[in-house]
């Protein structure tokens, strides 16, 4: 049962309106986008000599600046901010730092 109401929220729009689906190639750019920007930042962090940890936690931390910051500035000069594009680019992030978090050595 739990697996039909995912598959269903996850095909359900939030509204003929608003266009803002749940899957749909805007949600794989920023999946993507979202597991690119994490990936370099903890490359730079580890370059620049910080820990595993540390350059984790950083690289986490500016991929989520970097999420919200696109979602701010479309409400403001698109007027259309997603929820839901925060949701895949926390996906991305999550991710690609299950694969970085294996890369400690």
């Amino acid at each position: 049962m739990r697996g039909f109401l995912l598959l269903f929220t996850l095909h359900a729009g939030s509204g003929p309106a608003s266009g803002d689906r749940w899957l749909s190639p805007d949600k794989v750019q920023h999946f993507f986008t979202s597991a690119f920007v994490q990936s370099l930042a903890y490359g730079s962090l580890r370059g620049a000599g910080a820990s595993h940890g540390a350059a984790l936690a950083g690289a986490s931390v500016t991929t989520a600046a970097v999420g919200v910051g696109q979602e701010i500035y479309d409400s403001r000069h698109q007027g259309d901010a997603s929820a839901r594009d925060l949701v895949w680019d926390g996906a991305g992030a999550g991710a690609m730092s299950l694969l970085l978090a294996r890369t400690a050595r």
